[in-house]
């Protein structure tokens, strides 16, 4: 049986309309992305190719992590909703950094609020500096080196250098283990007596 197109659908059951009288915590996942998709493929309406995202790439998180050009790839994805897919992912980050560059950062917990859906949907590691002004407020965060997928290999003078260059008065060092595994390795020993 072929599902309903968004356009037959019940007009307080389409997303878009939903999402109007109800707000966005009113909608599912998959109607939220479908909202951005507009339009299905032929047997699939885009609440159903929204599903069928999150099944293929097992989550939101998973689904944040693929390129424009992956993306591009799958049937009913041209490279137009494509884009737009990873430029909302962009902003929920940006939201989510700018949110806590208000905050005074200064436990683990924030730093990993602050960097840790971007570095968790990563398939790289990333070595990124966290510069902070005398509030412990954030300057910006800045990538010093995008490694392997098991490496990330950094001088310390590039760490330093976005920190003298920014006038930061702290600096915070994190990277991410795409691994899982938050075990450090030899090279995260190494640099850190470096």
């Amino acid at each position: 049986m072929s599902q309903l197109k968004i356009r037959e659908m019940p007009r307080d059951e389409r997303p878009r309309e939903k999402l109007a009288a109800h707000g966005a915590s009113a909608l599912t996942t998959p109607e939220l992305i479908a909202i951005l998709l507009r339009t299905g493929v032929s047997g699939a309406n885009a609440v159903e190719v929204a599903r069928q995202l999150l099944e293929k790439y097992g989550s939101l998180t998973g689904l944040s992590r693929c390129s424009v050009d992956e993306l591009s790839k799958i049937k009913g994805i041209k490279f137009a909703k494509a884009v737009q897919l990873v430029a909302a992912f962009g902003l929920g980050q940006r939201l989510a950094r700018e949110t806590l560059s208000k905050q005074k950062i200064d436990s683990p917990e924030l730093v990993n609020e602050l960097l840790g859906p971007e570095l968790r949907r990563l398939r790289k590691e990333s070595l990124r500096v966290i510069l902070l002004d005398t509030r412990y407020h954030l300057i910006r965060v800045e990538e010093v080196s995008m490694g392997s997928v098991n490496e990330s290999i950094a001088h310390p003078r590039e760490v330093f250098r976005p920190a003298v260059v920014s006038s930061a008065y702290a600096v915070i060092v994190v990277h991410n283990h795409p691994s899982g595994d938050a075990s450090p390795s030899q090279t995260d020993h190494s640099l850190t007596r470096r």
